[in-house]
């Protein structure tokens, strides 16, 4: 039998790093090894592994899946590098362009994974978004991503709606940075053409809802997805674990774990 690959969580107080606890606990492939948090905090919840720091935490994991925040998977990414590992799986979103840059230098040395979205589904949506903006002209198709999320998020656009975004532009052989539109109010005028739209809404306990829309003159295609439960991304965040472990060093992102 192979030996259960050893898990940390890092984010581990978090909704996400729950949820991805309590998969972990019923597969018997993985094993939690560590829990890690922000400095000072304290569990509420009775748990047989207190929370550990990083020294600890890397002797013990192969992987560490992280749902913290932007800024604490730099400096954790940066860590790891230093220590030598363990290898990441990064599902945290709003990196600045430092923390971006941060994390891209992190894998020079240790393998990460670093996802918008872990979701199977929102990554096949993706590539259909890509196909479309690549045969749909944007002289006659404009583009529209809409997004959708729990009152508790703190960034936005979603890093989901950006990694559409991202797939829309490279359809078209351009890149996101040069296309995106900012967020409308007022008098904005006419819409340039080429751009892609961004719309957030935050509210309740929306697990994540994204649309993106392709609006001709004369009809509109729309492709969207739902997620109902967070156990899916927890799911997708454990696949990308068994596949970054061992893998050279280096970023990776869900497609190439997934094969698409």
């Amino acid at each position: 039998m192979t030996e259960a690959i050893r898990i940390g969580v890092a984010g581990a107080l978090g909704r996400m790093g729950r949820a991805v606890e309590t998969l972990v606990a019923g597969r018997d492939d993985v094993r939690l090894a560590a829990r890690l948090d922000r400095p000072g905090a304290a569990d509420d919840a009775a748990h047989e592994m207190p929370l550990a720091d990083f020294p600890a935490a890397a002797a013990a994991c192969d992987v560490i899946v992280d749902f913290s925040t932007a800024s604490a998977s730099a400096a954790l990414a940066a860590a790891a590098a230093g220590h030598g590992g363990p290898a990441l799986v990064i599902g945290a979103t709003g990196f600045t362009p430092a923390e971006d840059a941060q994390v891209r230098q992190a894998a020079k040395q240790i393998a990460i994974v670093r996802a918008g979205n872990f979701s199977l589904g929102v990554n096949l949506l993706a590539a259909l978004v890509e196909e479309a903006a690549r045969r749909l002209p944007a002289a006659d198709w404009d583009i529209e991503i809409f997004e959708a999320h729990h009152r508790r998020k703190i960034d936005a656009p979603s890093g989901t709606a950006l990694l559409l975004g991202e797939a829309a532009t490279h359809g078209r052989g351009e890149t996101l940075d040069a296309h995106a539109l900012a967020a409308r109010s007022g008098v904005t005028g006419a819409r340039p053409r080429g751009g892609v739209g961004f719309a957030s809404l935050r509210g309740g306990g929306i697990v994540g809802e994204h649309a993106v829309l392709f609006a001709g003159e004369e009809e509109t295609i729309t492709l969207s997805h739902s997620a109902r439960d967070r156990a899916l991304f927890a799911r997708g965040a454990l696949t990308a674990a068994l596949w970054v472990h061992g893998k050279p060093a280096g970023l990776y992102g869900m497609r190439e774990v997934l094969g698409l």
